[in-house]
């Protein structure tokens, strides 16, 4: 499989990996991308890919809560200009409150749905909005939790959008919790939420990267097969620091857990909070946009 000097920088931005090691890797893997990244981490040289893919397009990704139900959607336009437009801005908030309104089960049921506060479809509004403002626009997705408690949280202007949703008891305010577990969300962007969540193939291909890179140490090389095997084990509670929302440390606080921090804050408000789940929507993650070589349209235009 052939790859491009474009292949070799998208591998860089994922593993933060130099370009020479990126471009040896994909040698290596014949141009696979999945192959590269294991083959950077079997060598030491990658800690973990990143989740999300490149990010390139544009728009916004908002969360609020609106009559008890949270919700957040990432709507998607050309130019990071539009996204900051207050129409577009508008539109992304009535698509928010449509979505609240009819808790449609998928984007197509949402795009059918009426806009909030019209007689048009939210395809008939998004076509309007292309008109209005000249771009192409497009609702990409939404999520929303009718049950428990909410909060919402949006990073850089609708970079990011987190929304939280909490069990509480004893009617305590658990918005700055919330809040808190959500800007955690956002700046780490964690693999899982619990380590319960961790499956056994992702575990089997931790320890098969970690057992190849012992064996790649010259220290450990030498090492019984079963006592890399226990040194491994040790291994994976690091694993779960990094990947697993409640089993990480505390931004605020390293000296705690994001779990310890949630029993911690609502045992001083006079209750209990316990983390159900949360949703993190990037404007444009995983989306791919052209890029333009203006310095080949400027030769064209010369030749002309």
């Amino acid at each position: 499989m052939a790859f491009t000097a474009a292949d070799v920088k998208n591998l860089r931005e994922m593993t933060g990996v130099g370009m020479m090691d990126c471009k040896k890797a994909l040698v290596a893997s014949d141009g696979d991308m999945d192959k590269a990244i294991e083959f950077l981490r079997e060598k030491g040289l990658a800690a973990s890919a990143k989740k999300a893919g490149r990010i390139a397009a544009e728009g916004m990704a908002y969360a609020a809560v609106i009559d008890g139900v949270g919700v957040v959607v990432e709507v998607n336009a050309e130019t990071d200009f539009v996204g900051k437009n207050e129409k577009f801005v508008d539109f992304v908030k009535g698509v928010a409150a449509t979505v609240v309104a009819n808790k449609p089960a998928d984007l197509d049921a949402l795009m059918a749905c009426k806009y909030a506060d019209t007689d048009k479809t939210v395809t008939e509004q998004q076509q309007e909005m292309v008109l209005v403002i000249g771009e192409n626009i497009k609702v990409r997705r939404f999520a929303f939790f009718t049950e428990g408690v909410s909060v919402p949280y949006i990073h850089a202007g609708g970079k990011i959008g987190v929304l939280v949703n909490l069990e509480v008891s004893e009617g305590i305010d658990a918005t700055e919790i919330g809040k808190d577990v959500a800007m955690q969300i956002a700046a780490l962007n964690p693999r899982f939420w619990d380590k319960s969540q961790v499956t056994q193939d992702v575990l089997d291909e931790e320890k098969k990267i970690m057992m190849v890179q012992m064996a790649n140490d010259p220290k450990m090389a030498n090492k019984p097969e079963q006592v890399r095997e226990k040194i491994v084990m040790g291994k994976m509670n690091k694993f779960y620091a990094e990947n697993c929302l409640l089993q990480q440390e505390f931004v605020k606080d390293n000296s705690m857990t994001v779990e310890k921090y949630i029993a911690s804050a609502a045992k001083a408000l006079g209750g209990t909070v316990t983390f159900k789940n949360a949703v993190r929507f990037e404007k444009g993650e995983g989306i791919e946009k052209k890029q333009e070589n203006f310095a080949d349209e400027i030769a064209k235009m010369v030749k002309g």
